[in-house]
């Protein structure tokens, strides 16, 4: 039964291979007892601060509490909500409110967002600094906070909860076109199929050395932890300067397992530096969260030549992975779509079909939108049964059975053997650095800065090849673009700005009298309409 939650392979092998290391952060490495340890003492306060904790946030960036907090949480029972030190405040604070956050563990790089974040909540849920000797100036006096001492006073956990499968294992947010983020619960069910699939796909073994690329607040990062801990192998973080030279860093750390957007390999191939043979010690060269381009995986594979380069994908809503494709220098190529690698076919157990916007499906050979169902797929959206609503298809066989056919918003053509080639978009959404970003969130925030009467945001071509980049065209009286760009920072995170602003007195409008989208991306692709000068 416990093989079926999220934090089971890290509990089994902290048991069969205690003093095997478990996680290494600069110069200090951990085993999976030490982990263990720390992890049971920390599930302890958090028992201590609140009876019965449902749900609890983690606010840390690469440190021990970031990785170890993770892990403390599900020992206590609860389900993880990611916060981010680097988003705004308010975005912060808007996600714990949603979440209804029962307890907050946070690192001692995060006291000062944390202190801003309990004065901003209006109930304060109970704050655990496992590193902090005090809590931070400023706290609100009827906040409970552990610090260091409190926290490792406590009795260790016996042993971790073990609940329901059904139950959340983590609540991440994403883009959301309302202008506030969605709430996506994923249960350990929906996360221990995508485990089982990877490893028996995989064969991770405890000699290997994963990295982790990702923020927690996007799922990929599930990947690195709990298939490395899984496996009894180490995850050997990356920090933000380390990610600017990442070829020197996987030589450097004897890195087997690469993980990361597709955009590091596009930018270490533009710069020249994916030289034949230079990354040996790659077994696994792995990408997801956003179109592949053939030359950055053709450039990576010919790097790592002793190592199997897969495209994976897969939504936030269907457990962050579930098509993928292996390259094949010889046969990739022809099941490409505009020079982008294919996404692949279905993992066991999950279901594929293309189908029309009224949920019937598209002619054979034909382009449509890629639907999900399968034990991947969430259930729906954190108390937003309208947004749930508009995310299926409920559609009837010919045998009668009914089924919910999640539609991801991505269209694709099917190709040979089951793989599906990525064309693009359905809607507005689109990719940025490996996030996905609704831009009619980003708009909606925009329409609340001072002076702004339209906004629209569009994504066009970055300078580095298969990249995309955000740009806002708005319209106004009165309008100063600096003020707009400072309120927009303090409201969404850094890839959520858009890189550049162009103003305009009238919109262009299409045949319908709606705003023509379309040409103002040209518009700003082009350089027709010039960018205003930040």
């Amino acid at each position: 039964m416990q093989e079926h939650f999220l934090h089971a392979g890290f509990h089994s092998f902290a048991q069969r291979l205690p003093d095997r290391p478990a996680l290494a952060l600069g110069e200090r490495t951990w085993t999976y007892a030490e982990l263990d340890t720390i992890a049971r003492v920390w599930a302890a306060a958090l028992l201590k601060a609140t009876d019965r904790p449902q749900r609890v946030g983690i606010l840390g960036h690469r440190s021990l509490v970031t990785y170890v907090g993770f892990l403390a949480a599900l020992y206590a029972g609860a389900a993880v909500v990611p916060l981010n030190k680097k988003y705004p405040v308010a975005r912060n604070r808007d996600i714990a409110e949603r979440a209804g956050l029962d307890a907050i563990l946070a690192d001692d790089g995060s006291l000062s967002q944390l202190r801003q974040l309990l004065n901003a909540l209006p109930d304060a849920p109970p704050a655990l600094l496992p590193e902090s000797d005090q809590a931070p100036a400023g706290t609100p006096a009827s906040a409970l906070v552990l610090t260091r001492g409190d926290v490792e006073g406590c009795t260790p956990l016996e042993a971790p909860r073990f609940t329901d499968p059904g139950e959340v294992a983590y609540l991440l947010f994403t883009s959301g076109s309302t202008g506030r983020p969605k709430g996506v619960p994923i249960t350990h069910h929906n996360v221990s199929h995508f485990l089982r699939v990877n490893a028996e796909r995989y064969g991770f073994t405890a000699d290997d050395r994963f990295t982790n690329t990702f923020d927690q607040t996007f799922d990929l990062s599930m990947f690195d932890l709990f298939m490395a801990w899984g496996s009894g192998a180490c995850v050997v973080p990356m920090d933000t300067f380390e990610l600017m030279t990442p070829l020197d860093f996987i030589r450097e750390q004897g890195i087997t397992v690469w993980f990361s957007v597709p955009s590091v390999a596009v930018l270490q191939h533009r710069r020249g530096l994916l030289e034949p043979g230079s990354l040996p010690s790659l077994r696994w060269s792995l990408f997801c969260g956003e179109a592949l381009p053939e030359t950055a995986a053709r450039a990576w594979q010919e790097a790592a030549s002793g190592s199997v380069l897969e495209n994976l994908y897969g939504p936030t809503e269907a457990t962050i992975a579930c098509l993928v494709h292996r390259w094949d220098p010889a046969l990739s190529p022809g099941l490409s779509v505009n020079g982008v690698v294919s996404i692949g076919a279905p993992y066991p157990g999950m279901a594929t079909a293309v189908l029309n916007e009224d949920g019937t499906p598209v002619a054979d050979g034909g382009t449509g939108e890629l639907c999900l169902h399968g034990p991947q797929v969430f259930a729906g959206y954190l108390n937003a049964p309208e947004l749930t609503a508009k995310a299926f298809h409920i559609v009837t066989g010919e045998d009668g059975e009914t089924r919910r056919w999640y539609r991801t918003g991505d269209l694709v053509r099917p190709g040979a053997g089951g793989q599906y080639g990525y064309v693009g978009r359905l809607d507005t959404q689109v990719k940025i650095l490996g996030h996905r970003v609704e831009t009619g969130e980003v708009e909606a925030h925009l329409l609340r800065q001072p002076g702004v009467a339209q906004a629209v945001v569009v994504a066009v071509p970055g300078t580095e090849e298969g990249t995309s980049v955000l740009a806002a065209v708005l319209s106004g009286d009165g309008l100063d673009v600096y003020e707009v760009d400072e309120g927009l920072n303090a409201t969404l995170p850094p890839y959520m700005i858009p890189l550049s602003y162009h103003v305009l007195d009238v919109f262009p409008l299409n045949a319908n009298g709606k705003v023509d989208r379309k040409a103002l991306r040209e518009q700003v692709a082009s350089g027709e309409l010039e960018a205003f000068p930040l």
